[in-house]
């Protein structure tokens, strides 16, 4: 049998010698696109070139790209498990032209690399073609029918819908016809009996697409409307498991050898069978396919985490743990043992797998371990939503979404675990809620942009702001965008001194002037490898030149901040050793944050032995070495580290400050010695096995320095300016915790006091012992009495009304045995507590309650016994 990764090396084979130049595989998680968390197709990482906003590096491309599909438009994960060929993270083999051949040689070499060096029979292929669109004025692609007409008879070759064979990138840009291969896996019996091509796209688990040849021609505007592009595309797609599941004659991807190592380790763990049981069957498919998702995230630098990509990777785990917990029976953390076996499998092909596998282990370690504790906490929440409706039996659709939505209970496990105990989820409710939910993040999301108006032709615009902070300009293009009702304009010129957002730092403002209008430019973002500067008004003039003047005290502010991020990151690994590595980055005018790899807190003496390394470091005043295009193998070979997670191009910009070598696009000092001054504000943890330190540099670690002198100042001021601060607050401390226990000491004989005045002087009304105090002192004095005071007579009613700190308060607390007779001071405190516009409650033998209106005390005690001697 031929294995996965011979399947995968002999596509990648094949189109080299077909002149391909085959790149690896993207990172699966997306940076620097707004538009993308994660790469869900082979395209994505080249996007700017189907755009046209970068040139292409080659006219042919090919590769194996690993793909994530569990959110928006292309959302695979409700159907993984349960089906045979759906999964979240999965491997798209394709092959792309940028403007160089067309249908004929992608149509050709699918059919001669399927039929010719796979050997799949040919009877078992279905094509699909683009039968038009009225309403676009599309014509049949009569063209790629011709074509298929050389290889396939035309009972084969079935036509599609602009749903299934128009393939578009989103709501804009480009786009064009496609023509799917289709695969019949079944039986021959079977096909004998039931024609495939009456079930091509009908959702059939062995009539399944195996490539889809996209033909990219158009682009589509804002408007709706289509436009030819200047340049033809093709843009390939195979689905490496389904491609295994037919080259390896099985009848799911699952029984595949890219999963079924995972399967049997998973298998062994829990002492279960697969295909034993339904339920366990899926469970086992559902981890499989989970793990996969989470080990290459981890692996490309994304963690667990409470937002955005961080959250949907956090989700997809916690998903692998509900099966397993639920169906398996795993109560401790698992998945984190499967990991060694993925990475045997995939380490190959992935060598990041391998480099980062410590990392992936003690990651799902912690969140597992989180999770299980989530999951006891929602099970004992549970209960006392059940048992606060045991009559009904149905538990409130509010309800099941707080534990989904508040605590990470999910809600399939409540209506489980509700089913078992005899009661219902209202499901129709939850929906509601979770369907209200993302309805108000989807508004809170929502933006409009306008197509782009072309003002004057430019290929690119050309950065010069590692340069100057000055520069005149023309706008080359702008378009209107609406978030939240309010309205800016975004525009890009034909060169540029601004900074786009990137890399962690953030972008430029400033202004453009033509001597007769000036606009403020108030951000400065990338935007798939385009400069888009944000303004609050068009101007006037669009075809003029235009000064644009970088805010250069910001600009310094933040290139202070990165050089310094870079001195913190060359520090980290020297003190704290060679594991550390960058997991993110922010850099501000006002400070700078770094996160990076480290399973431990950083101690005090690290984060002092780190500050003075990095100001030892500003003080030798290193110049910048600057190399703007070096090759990416020269770069490393200078001592720049490369991050897994990052996609970088052919040519790097490498920055120097003495030992300090970094890959980096932003912009900084021209010596350490312009930073001045760095201090640590913060160490804390993110996320498993990765910390974050914050910190100031330059104008701002001057400021927290001076902030710090006038703390100390002013409590030496406080301490009579004692030579030892140190000392003296030791002896404040001291001191008072000396007075605080003769302070203790005199509220307990005080309670002792009280406690004997009013035994003696006991009111017997209706057979019942009335202890009433009303002196004024603190609440808790008149708690503690109430505690000491209740048991000391059978039928004991004590009822304490005081007033302190100007509030009105009452305390009622009962004997043993008038709660036995039903008596309950909860109740009795609450409607006493009316007399003082108050509220309040506690249990039966003690409750208590506060209020606003100190002139209903009396009234409020005074209800308080009549309420205790008519029961």
């Amino acid at each position: 049998m031929i294995t996965s990764q011979e399947i995968r090396q002999t596509f990648l084979t094949f189109f080299a010698n077909k002149q391909h130049a085959i790149i690896p595989s993207a990172p699966m998680v997306v940076k620097n696109d707004p538009t993308l968390m994660f790469t869900n197709a082979g395209m994505n990482q080249f996007k700017d070139w189907f755009l046209g906003n970068t040139p292409p590096e080659y006219p042919r491309v090919a590769d194996t790209q690993k793909c994530l599909r569990v959110s928006g438009k292309h959302n695979d994960l409700e159907e993984v498990g349960h089906d045979t060929y759906h999964h979240t993270m999965f491997e798209m083999l394709g092959n792309w032209s940028f403007g160089d051949y067309f249908k004929q040689e992608a149509i050709a070499w699918a059919w001669e690399l399927l039929t010719d060096v796979y050997k799949i029979d040919r009877e078992r292929f279905y094509v699909t073609c683009f039968e038009g669109h009225a309403p676009d004025h599309l014509e049949a692609d009569t063209e790629a029918l011709t074509i298929w007409r050389q290889f396939l008879p035309d009972a084969r070759i079935l036509r599609g819908s602009r749903k299934d064979n128009f393939w578009e990138m989103g709501d804009v840009g480009p786009c064009g016809p496609c023509s799917e291969i289709h695969a019949d896996l079944r039986d021959d019996a079977e096909r004998q009996r039931i024609d495939g091509a009456t079930l091509v796209n009908q959702g059939h688990p062995l009539v399944v697409e195996i490539w889809n040849l996209v033909f990219i021609q158009y682009n589509r505007k804002a408007n709706g409307t289509l436009e030819l592009l200047p340049q033809k595309h093709v843009d390939t797609g195979m689905g490496f498991e389904r491609l295994c599941m037919l080259l390896q004659g099985e009848k799911s991807n699952y029984d595949t050898d890219i999963f079924q190592p995972i399967i049997r380790e998973i298998a062994r763990l829990c002492g279960k069978t697969c295909g034993a049981h339904p339920q366990e069957t899926v469970a086992m498919r559902v981890i499989a396919d989970h793990l996969r998702a989470c080990c290459f995230s981890i692996a490309d630098g994304q963690l667990p985490s409470n937002a955005k990509a961080g959250y949907v990777i956090r989700r997809i785990l916690r998903r692998a743990v509900r099966y397993g917990y639920t169906f398996l029976g795993f109560n401790e953390p698992f998945i984190c043992r499967l990991a060694p076996t993925l990475v045997a499998e995939m380490g190959t092909a992935y060598p990041e797998l391998i480099a980062r596998q410590t990392l992936i282990e003690q990651v799902l370690r912690e969140e597992e371990t989180a999770f299980l504790r989530t999951l006891e906490t929602g099970i004992r929440l549970l209960d006392s939503v059940m048992e606060k409706h045991a009559e009904t039996k149905i538990i409130p659709g509010k309800e099941a979404f707080q534990l989904y939505d508040t605590y990470g209970f999910p809600v399939d496990l409540t209506a489980l675990i509700a089913r078992e105990k005899g009661f219902g989820v209202d499901m129709p409710a939850f929906e509601k809620e979770l369907e209200d939910q993302k309805q108000r993040s989807r508004n809170a999301a929502a933006t409009e942009e306008s197509d782009w108006v072309t003002v004057r032709a430019a290929e690119q615009t050309s950065f010069v702001g590692y340069d100057t902070t000055t520069e005149t300009v023309h706008i080359a293009r702008y378009r209107r965008v609406k978030t939240k009702g309010k309205e800016q304009v975004q525009l890009v010129f034909d060169r540029t001194p601004f900074y786009g957002e990137s890399g962690g730092q953030t972008g430029d403002t400033g202004t453009i002037d033509n001597g007769r209008e000036q606009i403020a430019i108030l951000d400065t973002k990338r935007e798939n490898k385009l400069t888009i500067h944000i303004a609050a008004t068009l101007p006037a003039d669009l075809t003029s030149p235009f000064t644009a003047q970088v805010d250069t005290a910001r600009r310094q502010a933040t290139a202070c901040n990165h050089t310094a991020t870079h001195l913190l990151h060359y520090a980290l690994r020297n003190v704290l050793g060679a594991h550390v590595e960058q997991k993110g980055s922010l850099v501000r005018p006002d400070y700078l944050r770094f996160d990076f790899s480290h399973f431990q807190k950083v101690s005090d003496e690290e984060i002092r032995r780190v500050e003075h390394l990095v100001n030892a470091m500003i003080r030798a005043n290193s110049q910048l070495d600057e190399h703007r295009r070096l090759p990416i193998a020269a770069a490393q070979a200078m001592g720049a580290m490369a991050l897994f997670g990052e996609k970088y191009e052919s040519e790097v910009r490498v920055v120097r400050y003495g030992e300090s070598v970094e890959l980096c696009g932003g912009t900084h000092v021209r010596a350490t010695g312009d930073i001045g001054l760095f201090r640590i504000v913060g160490e804390s943890a993110v996320a498993a096995g990765v910390r974050r330190i914050e910190a100031v540099s330059a104008a701002k670690a001057e400021t927290l320095i001076d902030n710090f002198q006038d703390m100390l100042r002013g409590i030496g001021e406080l301490l009579n300016h004692s030579p030892n601060l140190v000392q003296a607050i030791h002896k404040v401390i001291s001191d008072n915790t000396q007075l605080e226990k003769q302070v203790q000491a005199f509220v307990a004989e005080r309670v002792t006091q009280l406690k004997e005045h009013l035994q003696q002087h006991l009111q017997i009304v209706n057979g019942y012992h009335l202890a009433v105090l009303s002196v004024n002192i603190p609440p808790v004095m008149v708690k503690d009495l109430a505690f000491r005071i209740r048991n000391a007579q059978p039928a004991l009613v004590f009822i304490g009304g005081v007033v302190h700190d100007d509030k009105p308060s009452l305390t009622i607390a009962l004997s043993d045995d008038l709660v036995e007779r039903g008596l309950d001071a909860s109740l009795i405190v609450r409607e006493a507590a009316k007399e003082i516009d108050g509220s309040g409650g506690g249990q039966k033998f003690l409750a208590t309650a506060g209020g606003k209106k100190n002139d209903g005390l009396q009234a409020a005690i005074n209800k308080a016994i009549e309420l205790t001697i008519e029961y």
